[in-house]
């Protein structure tokens, strides 16, 4: 293998796969970076079984041919490189690879590529193309719902769920539960898939042109790949029946809310400073009149309340959550004003952005004393 690069390009390439390279494996192969060289392309590659990505790159190539160095080493080395462009050569007698950029030169050495489980690409038979900043909104609007603890992994990802008018995604952890929808064309039939957050958070930061271009989705068996522009992102699917999130959101509410999402948000976190993870990491909210008072309690630090203006209509109510899951939602709605709708004090609340049925967000209060 020998070829010249840019810097630029490389550098980018390596930072778009290494969140695919295993940290934790016994077998080290995994903790390296593929490259493939050949038709004036370089192609990385990286998997820890679980997630796989490859980006591939412009390249000069005088000498095709394959290398798998330390994902780590690599990676940090192409960082802290100087020159604009990059020549790779690789020496198959003493299985190094040498790099070179201005006036620094590297040798490292190389893992066994015959042994790198190379990425295949999915047969394209199911395929269902999406805007990324579509994606990119519904990813960041439901992602945080997602369970962290593993004991359960249905929770672990989100639901992508599509027909011939709408694509759906969703996310709970069984105490709140996250819905984004938006339309779509140019699709038949019916796709329901439970994804990894792990995948839908590379692939949230990965979308961040600011011109919209297509996301194909393809899938088979128990894997979903996304390609777009240089990128192929592929992973498992989590295996299991993701619940009826239909039946968790109420058809009707006596308390209807709306308020001023900044003056809200603000509100909430001023009180969540003295509530903290734990035992207390509860916020109170009481909706009289035309007003929201929120309390916290912390008998290690002390008290906090604060009022805003609001619309009321409906049934006054006293009633608690924790302070996480309300600052996660009111960071995500981008509209001036929501509606808090609610029923009784251990009943479900919906929050949404005011005028917007695409997108609600289901949670679960708290008892509190």
């Amino acid at each position: 293998m020998k070829l010249t690069c840019t810097r630029e390009q490389l550098n980018h390439a390596v930072q778009t796969v290494q969140k695919a390279i295993a940290t934790k494996t016994p077998m080290q192969i995994l903790t390296g970076i593929y490259l493939s060289a050949k038709n004036n392309q370089l192609e990385l590659q990286a998997t820890d079984y679980e997630i796989g990505i490859t980006c591939t790159i412009e390249a000069n190539i005088e000498e095709e041919g394959i290398s798998v160095l330390s994902g780590k080493m690599f990676q940090e080395m192409v960082r802290h490189l100087s020159g604009d462009n990059v020549h790779i050569e690789s020496s198959t007698e003493d299985r190094t690879v040498k790099i070179t950029s201005n006036f620094a030169q590297f040798n490292l050495l190389c893992l066994p590529a015959e042994e790198f489980p190379v990425l295949k690409p999915l047969t394209h038979e199911n395929v269902l193309s999406i805007k990324d900043n579509v994606l990119r909104d519904m990813i960041k609007k439901t992602i945080f719902a997602c369970a962290i603890e593993d004991s359960r992994p249905i929770f672990t990802g989100a639901l992508l769920e599509a027909n011939n008018q709408n694509v759906t995604m969703v996310a709970t952890n069984t105490h709140r539960l996250a819905l984004k929808r938006d339309a779509i064309d140019s699709f038949e039939g019916l796709i329901k898939m439970i994804i990894p957050s792990k995948i839908l958070n590379e692939l949230a930061r990965l979308l961040t042109s600011d011109i919209p271009f297509d996301v194909n989705i393809s899938w088979q068996k128990n894997q979903v790949a996304f390609s777009f522009d240089n990128v192929y992102i592929v992973s498992r699917l989590i295996e299991g029946t993701f619940p009826e999130y239909q039946k968790v959101i109420p058809n009707d509410f006596v308390t209807i809310v709306t308020v001023n999402c900044d003056q809200f948000l603000d509100a909430v976190e001023r009180v969540s400073l003295i509530a903290r993870d734990g035992d207390y990491n509860v916020i109170k909210f009481s909706f009289k009149g035309n007003q929201i008072t929120i309390h916290s309690n912390n008998p290690e630090l002390g008290k906090a309340s604060e009022t805003i203006e609001a619309d009321i209509k409906g049934n006054e109510l006293d009633i608690a959550f924790n302070a996480k899951y309300v600052s996660d939602i009111l960071k995500n709605v981008t509209t001036d004003e929501l509606t808090f709708s609610l029923n009784t004090p251990l009943s479900p609340a919906a929050i949404q952005p005011l005028h917007d049925d695409q997108y609600i967000y289901i949670i679960t209060p708290v008892r509190s004393n």
